[in-house]
């Protein structure tokens, strides 16, 4: 269908509407139920063709003006109205006169109409005719296309035409007609969702200048796999973990390849805001459109939830949803997702307003249904509505339980940037080369930054920035912080909306502060609600115009999007969470300090800041953070504090009112902080307080680790007695150092337990801890247990030679193997004087659906034996058992042990173990046949077997 054809025949002209009403009232009953019957649908078509039986009965309708349903049950019930209405005191030859003139005006009127009605008719008939000709395929359907728009006419003709077919016996001929077109709509959505996708708007609003997609997209590093849990962390503690974890660490996956498996029905991708989920799914739609990925896919229909929230109030069934969001496919009555297959994409689940009750909505199976947009959404996640049809949702991972796991095939995190990513990203975005080096370099000297450049949309801001600070060598300093990045970014948006509307520089400052402290009020109000799209009453509240909104989006044009959806409404939005918690900290400064003269937001925040002084002020902010269970204040606080010092206040001078003690305030302030760092909080708020060190460019604490490492001769650490805030920043020195953390060895620093609990975020950012021979205990084990059952990227985990572990310490271990959340895969527990109680805590392990671990070495516990190996052995018996590499060397096995583990293995078709280790064990003969003959089965995966 041509795009004139997509406006549902808005192009009518008032006298061609007339004309459809009229045509379709010659039928009783003109609509789908009319169509349930031959005969009801036989004098139209035969009144159409001008056929002379139903003349009569034509001229007889055609008396009335607007002919009903009501008026079409007696010829006389029409006749006196028409002489009432015509009054009581015209002549009697009068009357006569203007009748017989409106007869003759109406027969004018229907031969017009009839003349018409044949030839809509004939003109689809015929179009009918080319697209089930062998001569003219469905692709060509564009070469046919009338010059008109009357998409409404059309749709009753083709609901006529499919109709007659089938009461003629025509079904196939029917069903091949219906298969065409829906192959023409295809084709239509396709150039629709090309012409969208095709162009982006890198962190801009609409207003702002499109940038082709294929010229900025720097492919984003995904991994596959389920995490099983739902992350509370807030997002900046994410994406510093993320930023430590090996390359290798799991399994890459393209978008494009999400649904290559077809035992997928629902992918749930998760990312933190910014890190690129949206554009993923641009690209992801723009691929398909232009036929290079998934051309097995029939339909593709995104439905972004910013835009579902704003039908939450309609009730209508999965089609006229449909309808709403693609006009293209009006004429399809249905979708067969088993015939074709169809996807649905919901980006931004975190954006989502509607209850999506899984637990209490009706069933609902027939997309013809109508009911509320949440009923339907919960309907098809959960397979009643079209089971066959693919679904891709996409949302931070905050909101992803919001979805049921039983419901979900398949989960992948996107990752953002890699390392090499990044800076690809900076070579394609700064055209001049050897600036983009200058700014890599750059970037790569703040260790901060580095990190942050994990998210794409701070990689934009932080090549805003530097392009136009490096580029045009402007006084001043290069911005090494967050808070001093953020701030001229504002600049440069304030500086761009007065060039853009006023052509010059400068601008009102209290103009500018007031609608600042508006959009910062947003910012703020919104933070503690945990809200990233807006709508018109949220700005309401906070005394922002929404008639004004050109302004608004003039000054943060690149900080503020306005976006339109359907013309139903408006939603708003900050273009980063992290935007967001800058002007909202900005907003909480400025209100605080200029306090007199805003008593109206001071009122607000007296509520969560009551402090009388700037310096007890931030105190209390400090105290508010480390509160927060998720760290959702984590940054505001760096900004706020950053925000506090005289230097960056001197850039946003005209914003700002100096305060005249902002040295004391920052010695306070950091005094404060160390003494927190001191009480040893947990090790993630003791590196954001680190941080919050570095926005106040205190180093002090960094420094005294420093000298300890400066020749990276760890072992100048052992023995030395640390204090808690020295470990805090020695753990915080090695997070962020450019040091591979792929191999932890605690034995490098200090081999103790005290070590090893003050270093466990490094062996949590680490891909293999070797904690050989370190005089370990059952209280290691309980960390470990925790550690493992976290958001780790731990793989490897080695505990050989720590006799003090225990079987009690292995129990817990193997609680922490059986959580969804373990991604070990391999882990080592050589020499530690264990007994057949830790083989029965790991076969438990081993039997678990959540199992990962993939290599077991048990070997030199000669406590083990026969009866630990029988418990071992239901672990291997079982189908979740994935391990593939076992080791029982000098474990004191006989030839029961011998014979358990090849009955073990033989009674599972499914086992994985493709090496067993047997060595320096006491098995006779009839033990080592047994074994032997196993490697026979052609069955059996074992490839190695030491004995």
């Amino acid at each position: 269908m041509s795009s004139k054809m997509s406006s549902s025949g808005e192009e009518h002209t008032e006298r061609d509407q007339s004309v459809i009403q009229r045509e379709r009232s010659a039928s009783p009953e003109p609509s789908c139920v009319s169509m349930k019957s031959d005969k009801s649908m036989e004098h139209p078509l035969r009144f159409r063709e001008g056929k002379s039986s139903p003349a009569v009965r034509k001229r007889k309708r055609s008396d009335s003006p607007e002919p009903s349903c009501v008026s079409m049950k007696s010829d006389k019930s029409m006749e006196h109205p028409v002489r009432f209405r015509e009054g009581d005191s015209c002549p009697a030859v009068s009357i006569q006169k203007d009748k017989m003139t409106n007869i003759n005006d109406l027969e004018s009127i229907f031969k017009d109409l009839e003349n018409k009605v044949i030839s809509l008719v004939k003109k689809e008939l015929k179009r009918f005719k080319k697209l089930l000709s062998a001569v003219y395929p469905a692709c060509s359907e564009r070469e046919v296309e009338d010059e008109e728009d009357q998409s409404s006419s059309r749709e009753g003709v083709l609901k006529i035409t499919l109709n007659m077919l089938r009461n003629m016996e025509q079904t196939d001929l029917a069903n091949t007609l219906q298969s065409k077109l829906v192959f023409m709509y295809h084709e239509e959505l396709k150039s629709k969702l090309m012409e969208k996708c095709n162009k982006m708007n890198e962190g801009i609003s609409q207003h702002g200048a499109l940038i082709l997609l294929k010229e900025i997209y720097t492919e984003l590093y995904i991994t596959e796999g389920e995490s099983g849990e739902v992350n509370d962390e807030h997002e900046v503690r994410q994406i510093e973990t993320a930023s430590r974890r090996p390359a290798t660490e799991e399994k890459a996956i393209k978008c494009n390849d999400l649904f290559k498996d077809k035992s997928i029905r629902t992918v749930l991708t998760k990312g933190v805001a910014g890190i690129g989920k949206t554009v993923s799914v641009q690209k992801f739609i723009l691929d398909w459109a232009e036929g290079k990925a998934n051309r097995d896919v029939l339909f593709i229909f995104p439905l972004p939830f910013r835009e579902l929230n704003l039908m939450k109030e309609k009730k209508l069934s999965l089609m006229e949803l449909l309808y709403q969001f693609f006009p293209e496919i009006k004429q399809l009555e249905s979708i067969d997702s088993n015939a074709h297959r169809v996807m649905f994409i919901f980006d931004g689940l975190d954006e989502c307003r509607l209850p999506l009750d899984f637990q209490n909505n009706e069933s609902l199976c027939d997309v013809t249904d109508s009911a509320s947009v949440d009923v339907l959404l919960t309907n098809l996640i959960k397979g009643n509505l079209l089971p066959s049809a693919l679904l891709w949702i996409t949302t931070r991972p905050a909101a992803a339980h919001q979805i049921p796991r039983e419901c979900v095939d398949l989960v992948t995190e996107v990752r953002g940037f890699s390392d090499p990513q990044k800076e690809e990203y900076f070579r394609k975005r700064i055209s001049d080369q050897s600036l983009a080096i200058k700014i890599i370099s750059h970037i790569k000297s703040s260790r901060s930054l580095y990190i942050m450049c994990h998210i794409p949309v701070f990689c934009w801001i932080a090549a805003s920035v530097l392009e136009r600070l490096l580029g045009e060598a402007e006084s001043g300093e290069i911005p090494k912080t967050l808070t001093q990045m953020f701030i001229h970014f504002l600049i440069f948006q304030i500086k761009h909306k007065d060039q853009k509307y006023h052509g010059k520089c400068d601008t009102d400052p209290q103009q500018t502060r007031e609608m600042i402290l508006a959009l910062g009020k947003l910012a703020f109000q919104q933070l503690e609600k945990g809200n990233l799209i807006f709508y018109e009453e949220d700005l309401r509240e906070c005394g922002i115009d929404v008639r004004e909104m050109s302004v608004y989006s003039g000054v943060c044009t690149q900080i503020f999007r306005e976006e339109f959806w359907m013309y139903l409404g408006k939603v708003f939005s900050f273009v980063h969470l992290n935007v967001q918690e800058f002007l909202a900290a900005l907003y909480a400064f400025l209100s605080f300090i200029g306090r007199d003269e805003t008593n109206q937001l001071t009122t607000y925040l007296s509520s969560i800041f009551k402090e009388s002084n700037l310096s007890e002020f931030l105190k209390c902010a400090v105290d508010k953070a480390l509160q927060s269970d998720n760290g959702h204040l984590d940054l505001f606080l760096r900004f706020l504090l950053g925000l506090s010092l005289e230097s960056n206040q001197t850039l946003l001078r005209g914003l700002v009112k100096q305060t005249g003690s902002s040295s004391h305030s920052k010695e306070e302030t950091v005094q404060y902080i160390k003494e927190k760092i001191r009480e040893n909080p947990s090790p993630e708020k003791s590196i954001n307080l680190f941080h919050c060190l570095n926005e106040l460019n205190d180093h002090s604490l960094l420094q005294e680790v420093q000298t300890y490492l400066s020749k990276k001769d760890y072992s100048r650490l052992r023995g030395l007695s640390l204090s808690p805030a020295q470990w805090s920043a020695l753990v915080f020195v090695l997070l962020n150092s450019e040091e591979n953390l792929d191999d932890f060895d605690l034995r490098k620093y200090d081999r103790s337990e005290e070590c090893l609990l003050r270093l466990l975020p490094v062996i949590k950012a680490s891909r293999r801890a070797i904690l050989c021979n370190c005089n370990l205990t059952e209280k290691s084990c309980t960390v470990l247990s925790s550690a493992i059952s976290s958001n780790s990227c731990l793989r490897e985990l080695n505990l050989t030679n720590n006799d003090l572990l225990q079987d009690s310490g292995v129990e817990l271990l193997s609680a922490g193997l059986k959580s969804p959340h373990c991604k070990l895969e391999r882990l080592k527990l050589c020499d530690c004087n264990l007994t057949e109680k830790s083989c029965a805590a790991l076969a438990s392990a081993l039997s678990s659906k959540y199992s990962s671990l993939r290599e077991l070495n048990l070997s030199y516990n000669e406590l083990l034996q026969d009866s630990g190996v029988k418990l071992l052995s239901a672990g291997l018996e079982n189908p979740h058992c994935q391990l593939e590499i076992l080791g029982l060397s000098n474990c004191s096995i006989a030839d029961e042990g011998f014979a358990v583990l090849a009955s073990a293995l033989k009674s599972n078709p499914s086992s994985c173990l493709r090496e067993l280790n047997l060595y320096n064990n006491k098995p006779g003969e009839s033990g080592v046949k047994l074994l032997s003959d196993l490697l026979e089965d052609p069955h059996c995966k074992l490839e190695k077997l030491y004995i």
